[in-house]
Formats: structure tokens, C-alpha cells, sequence
């Protein structure tokens, strides 16, 4: 029987809240996503340099991808995810989020639960761009376009 989607979404935020507890008390970093992913990348990449911190940056993305896995092998069950955009669409969103990510200095897990639990302003300006932004995009995909 699947787990009901109230108690997904809380033991879901509380991995999230304990692994990024975790990450700042024993490593003194912050939990941000593409900070970690991007670093691994110019690590592992061509001309790149593997130092004492790769192998905690592979560790925390192969737990991003092994998560849902982890997941499914524990309820039983995988939540029905559908992707209705068209491939240029995904593929400029991607864009544009990689872009506000760098602009802002950081990505939704980093400002958003991160900096926000450290009362840090510029999350707090970030976070409320993102909202903003995410309203008028909904918006515009449901009203206009």
C-alpha cells in the first residue's frame, strides 16, 4: 500500500533538514546542490583537479541520485512524475535556471533551506525572487500561454 503523500513529503523534508544539519555541523558546508554538483564537474572534468573534497561532493550527488531509488525499495511504490513540456522548453528552462543560479549565487536547497535557517538576508532576497518568479511562470503556463 503507498504511503500516504503527507507523510512523504514530511519524513522527505526531514531527510532534507538532517542531511544539510549534518553536512554544515561535521563539514562546516553548506548544502547547496549546484555548488556541489558544479564543483564535482570541474573536478572530474578534463583539465580539472581532484582534491581532498571530491569524493564528499560524488558522495552527496550519488545520494541525490540513489534517494528515489531508496525510495521505491522502501514504500513499494514510485510517485507518478509526468513531464508534459516539449524538449526545447525543458532544455531553455534548464538554462535559465542555471543562469539564475549562478546570478543569485547559489540554488533553492542552498538560500532555501540552508540560508534561510541561518537567517541569511541575501537568501532571504533569493528565496522571495524565486517565489515571485515561480507565480508569475505559473501564471503565464496555466492563464496565458
Amino acid at each position: 500500500m503507498p504511503w500516504p503523500s503527507y507523510l512523504q513529503s514530511l519524513l522527505g523534508g526531514a531527510l532534507i533538514g538532517l542531511a544539510a544539519s549534518m553536512l554544515l555541523i561535521l563539514n562546516g558546508r553548506v548544502a547547496g546542490v549546484s555548488g556541489i554538483a558544479g564543483d564535482l564537474l570541474r573536478a572530474i572534468l578534463p583539465g580539472g583537479s581532484v582534491d581532498g573534497r571530491t569524493f564528499e561532493r560524488a558522495a552527496f550527488v550519488a545520494g541525490l541520485l540513489l534517494g528515489p531509488l531508496v525510495f521505491i525499495a522502501i514504500s513499494g511504490s514510485s510517485p507518478d512524475v509526468r513531464i508534459t513540456g516539449s524538449l526545447p522548453l525543458l532544455i531553455g528552462a534548464g538554462l535559465l535556471v542555471g543562469f539564475g543560479t549562478r546570478l543569485s549565487g547559489g540554488c533553492t536547497s542552498g538560500h532555501g533551506v540552508c540560508g534561510l535557517a541561518r537567517f541569511s538576508r541575501r537568501s532571504l532576497a533569493a528565496v522571495a525572487t524565486f517565489f515571485a518568479v515561480a507565480i508569475v511562470t505559473v501564471f503565464i503556463m496555466e492563464h496565458v500561454a
